[in-house]
Order: structure tokens, then sequence, then C-alpha cells
């Protein structure tokens, strides 16, 4: 059975960044927005595989910085004219702390 691990406090991610979570199976990126909201996908695009925690967060999305794909992260797909998607991952914030569910590590 999964369950929800503490990752880091709400104010150890940057507004409008990213912090990674590595895993064996493919690095998280978990990502806070303007107003403190917070969203996990695996930290890979589904265009070339670039790095998505080291792309520009806007509202609830985030661009690649490879080539520029916009990825909705609340559910993880690329936006039109693209197409393909990533991994979307299960997040909450309690008190002010990060949490993810399942087996990843900070």
């Amino acid at each position: 059975m999964k369950k929800w691990r503490k990752i880091c406090a709400l104010t150890d991610i940057p507004q409008l960044g990213a912090r990674v979570v590595k895993r064996p199976d493919g690095d998280i990126a978990i990502f806070r927005n303007n107003e403190d909201e917070v969203f996990a996908v695996l930290d890979k695009c589904p265009h070339k595989g670039g790095p998505l925690s080291q792309g520009l967060v806007f509202e609830k999305t985030v661009a690649c910085p490879l080539h520029g794909w916009i990825i909705n992260l609340e559910t993880g797909d690329a936006m039109a004219p693209d197409n393909g998607s990533t991994q979307k991952f299960e997040v909450k914030v309690e008190d002010g702390a990060v949490f993810l569910i399942g087996e990843a590590t900070p």
C-alpha cells in the first residue's frame, strides 16, 4: 500500500519553480506556482525528455526548457498543438509541508 511521504516544506520550493525528488524509476519534479498551488509530474518532457524542473512555470503550466512545449501541471498533458503527456503524481500540502504519495524519497 502506498502512503504519503513528507518531501519538504512548501517554502523549500521556490515560487514559480520546482524541486526534484530523485527516484530509480525517473525523477519527479514538484512545482509551486504563484498561488502556492503544488503539482508533481515526472521530470521528463513527452517530446524529447527535457527536464521540466528547469522550465518556466506560469499559472498551472510549465514550458519545457528544450523546445518550449507547454505542459499542463494538473494533468501532465501537453497543450495543443503539441500532443503527449508525462506521468502525474498525487501531491498535497498540509501545515506548510509538501507530501507525495508513493515510494519517492527526498
